[in-house]
């Protein structure tokens, strides 16, 4: 029996919902409310010592960590529809990509994200609240982020993260110039992780650098993306976002 405990079908979580989908898999989904922190109650915690979603269960192995909950789910269920390259390139390539998204565009599109929505939240809860919030959070990394998000990121770290932005999305549409899917020939991982970390929200979230003019065939590839019934079915997903923060599509940890 799988289990995939979640949030809102955004980043990290629509990440891992996208292949659970595309691969028709059977599985009970679990929504985690991030905007109750319940990522940091103590029964959450017990499944990952991290505090973060999403989180599978198989049968009482545990998995954590997107990219490799999505190769786990390859591997442990080769029957259906395969979501890596067959050929070993093919899989260097996808690997690669899924890399490049992970440590160059994941942390800085997450930090628009933060800045817009999660900072209205972090401000929202009285001093002595938000300590005590913070006690609780495991990992020191996402302690910092959450007081970074209270008091405003620098001009400066925005800045280049919109840099950071404007390098993927370019890198992103030249190489699909040259293959119709990330990775090459096929829908792949890698097709799953940028859509759910940046292609799904680029137009709307930065305009200036995801349009017509500029990232056509990017433009394209979102919408191909979203009509596979398979990324459909992911973002029907319950999202239970307050409708005031709606405006700029953010994510929590």
């Amino acid at each position: 029996m799988l289990k995939l405990y979640h949030a809102e079908p955004v980043a990290n979580s629509l990440k891992s919902l996208i292949p659970l989908h595309e691969k028709g898999l059977e599985f009970e989904s679990i929504y985690v409310d991030l905007h109750k922190f319940e990522q940091h109650q103590p029964w959450f915690v017990a499944l990952n010592p991290e505090g973060q979603v999403p989180v599978l269960d198989h049968d009482g192995v545990i998995i954590t960590h997107t990219t490799v909950i999505n190769e786990y789910l390859d591997d442990a269920f080769p029957d259906s529809p395969p979501l890596r390259p067959a050929d070993a390139v093919g899989k260097a390539r996808m690997r690669y990509w899924n890399k490049f998204v992970d440590e160059h565009v994941m942390n800085y599109v997450s930090m628009w994200g933060w800045h817009r929505m999660v900072g209205v939240i972090a401000r929202s809860v009285d001093s002595g609240e938000f300590e005590k919030l913070l006690e609780r959070i495991p990992l020191h990394e996402q302690r910092e982020k959450w007081r970074t998000a209270r008091s405003g990121f620098s001009e400066a770290d925005l800045a280049n993260a919109t840099r950071k932005i404007e390098v993927a999305a370019a890198k992103v549409e030249k190489q699909l110039g040259e293959f119709p899917w990330i990775a090459g020939d096929t829908f792949s991982l890698a097709d799953a992780n940028f859509f759910s970390h940046c292609g799904m929200m680029l137009e709307r979230m930065f305009p200036a650098i995801g349009n017509q003019q500029s990232t056509p065939r990017l433009l394209d590839w979102v919408a191909r993306m979203r009509a596979r019934p398979g990324v459909a079915k992911a973002l029907a997903g319950p999202d239970k976002t307050n409708p005031a923060l709606r405006t700029f599509t953010g994510h929590v940890h």
